[in-house]
């Protein structure tokens, strides 16, 4: 009998004990018709019973509390009943694939199974039942042996962005947990890559954890706060399966400023195993799509950890000193043959701004501030662009200065980049809430109003 991955949870499996030693008034819910004689004589079998005796009875007859249990749950929607359904199913599969197949089969019956009643469950209120059936949801469609639908996978991804976000810790972790089982198939990272700006934005909500425990600026400065080591490293692991797709390692640094947080991660973490998966996501990140992730990195200063790292003591983890062997060669090769100014650019392209002697250099600017004008003035664009959609002070502050520099050093500099509006927002920023932040605008403001 071969065994599957079920998601993991100390609460669910008290919530669960508490639950099978609950009596259910099924005699009453016969009596009103909402369960039938024969359904009935089944579910006293198993009612109350301790677990090795309800196995007897399913070993016996599995293929008809597959179907019992689906049915009850299309039609039950009282708390108690569903509740004792969902325990009694999750009790039946086990973690045996034997009895998932079970459910499956059951697609003969009618083509909504076995997914239908489990995606109703996932939307009532009670906490239990939206997590437990979640964790049944889950494991049913990461281990199908045929591809799901759009309509049986996006009611799940909707409720487990919404369970990420949640204040309780359980629902967090297994919502992390279901999202690393469906990561591991291929079709399905695609599903949710492709979803990211829809109204089911799982990933953006997987990156706000990220940022909560990561506390970081995008340039890997900052303290990693206090958080749960197995968050951290769910939440490292489901990053690492998602670079396992090209197209995701494409874009996912721009649209979710991944590598510095990941660096943050990595540089507090108290565990080995986080440190290993960050490694090995960044990894992926720069074979996959170097052209855009090596930049990242160097922004980021990726590099310097890399290296401070290999002095480290890391016992026999072969497979993260090759990822740091691997790490460093790339990233220094890419350092080598970057010039000062081509430094500057690749951090500006990254959108990874931080601060670093040349964007203080006075010799820097004035050498250099024309050249934000090339290519149709793409980098002084990305500046007055990063002003406007970044939340991340460090960088507002870096891009504020540089602004700053840039119209000082080029005379037409103050009409071009007040076309595009900077020196609207860069006022605002005068009153933002990090003191550097409020001082760079001003500074800022001074040479956007007082140069000629």
């Amino acid at each position: 009998m071969s065994n599957i991955v079920l998601v993991s949870s100390p609460w669910l499996s008290e919530h669960s004990s508490k639950i099978r030693a609950k009596a259910v008034p099924w005699d009453g819910y016969q009596r009103a018709n909402l369960v039938s004689p024969s359904e009935l004589a089944l579910l006293k079998k198993i009612d109350r019973q301790p677990l090795a005796k309800q196995q007897q009875v399913f070993e016996k007859e599995q293929e008809v509390y597959a179907g019992l249990f689906e049915g009850l749950l299309g039609k039950l929607v009282r708390v108690d009943t569903v509740q004792a359904v969902l325990v009694g199913m999750g009790d039946l599969i086990g973690e045996s694939q034997d009895r998932l197949n079970l459910f499956y089969n059951l697609q003969s019956q009618s083509s909504e199974l076995p997914f239908a009643p489990l995606i109703k469950a996932i939307s009532l209120s009670d906490e239990f039942i939206q997590l437990k059936a979640t964790q049944l949801l889950t494991v049913l469609i990461s281990s199908s042996p045929k591809l799901v639908s759009d309509s049986t996978l996006h009611p799940l991804l909707s409720v487990l962005a919404n369970l990420l976000q949640a204040p309780s810790p359980h629902s967090k972790e297994i919502a992390l947990q279901s999202l690393a089982l469906l990561l591991s198939v291929t079709s399905i990272r695609s599903s949710i890559w492709a979803l990211e700006d829809t109204s089911i934005p799982v990933l953006s909500s997987l990156s706000k954890i990220l940022r909560s425990i990561s506390g970081a600026s995008p340039a890997g400065q900052g303290v990693v706060r206090d958080a749960n080591p197995q968050v951290m490293y769910w939440v490292g692991f489901c990053f690492w399966e998602l670079t396992f797709d090209r197209q995701v390692c494409e874009g996912i640094d721009k649209k979710l400023n991944l590598v510095p947080h990941l660096l943050s991660l990595a540089q507090s973490s108290p565990k080995q195993k986080v440190l290993r998966i960050t490694l090995a996501t960044f990894r992926n990140l720069i074979t996959l799509a170097p052209q855009v992730n090596v930049p990242a990195m160097l922004a980021a200063r990726v590099a310097p950890f890399v290296e401070s790292l290999k002095g480290r003591k890391l016992g026999e983890d072969t497979e993260l000193e090759d990822d740091l062997n691997v790490l460093g060669d790339v990233l220094k090769e890419a350092r080598s043959n970057l010039s000062t100014w081509d430094e500057y650019a690749s951090e500006v392209e990254s959108g990874h701004l931080a601060w670093s002697p040349i964007h203080e250099s006075e010799d820097f600017w004035k050498e250099n501030a024309t050249k934000l004008n090339e290519k149709d003035g793409k980098l002084i664009k990305i500046l007055v662009d990063l002003l406007k959609a970044s939340d991340d002070p460090v960088v507002l502050a870096v891009a504020c200065a540089d602004i700053g520099h840039y119209v000082k050093n080029y005379e037409s500099g103050k009409k071009l980049v007040n076309n595009m509006g900077a020196k609207t927002r860069v006022m605002a920023l005068m009153t933002h809430e990090n003191p550097d932040v409020r001082y760079r605008a001003l500074l800022a403001v001074q040479r956007l109003i007082s140069l000629g």
